[in-house]
């Protein structure tokens, strides 16, 4: 990969960081002792209403919390330079991939064989 394209994809990586980071735990939940609609005495339709915005908003954090990591992840690589070979079989990932999804860590082939299993 050029020097040129490894810098465009770090500089995407580092505005994904920043805007996940920038929302990190603003509206998110950070466990069930902080949920994101509290249980009140009421019907057991709003009570399986208030379980279901709750799941979902810890479902939301936890996506979040996965996206940062990723996204670290990523960068790590770079730093270490082992960006945009795949962990599975070692050949390159393509740019376009890399553009597409630059925390990707799977070449197209691999990737797909992944989500056959």
């Amino acid at each position: 990969m050029e020097p040129g394209q490894l810098a465009l994809l770090k500089a995407v990586l580092e505005q994904r960081l920043a805007e996940l980071a920038r929302h990190d735990g603003a509206e998110l939940p950070a466990g069930p002792r902080d949920l994101a609609v509290q249980e009140v005495e009421t019907s057991p339709a709003d009570k399986a209403t208030v379980r279901l915005l709750n799941d979902l908003a810890l479902e939301a954090a936890g996506h979040h919390v996965a996206q940062l990591r990723t996204i670290r992840q990523a960068l790590a690589r770079i730093d270490e330079g082992s960006y945009g070979e795949c962990e599975e079989c070692g050949n390159p990932i393509g740019f376009s991939r890399l553009q597409a999804r630059p925390e990707a860590r799977l070449c197209i082939a691999c990737q797909t064989r992944a989500e056959k299993r």
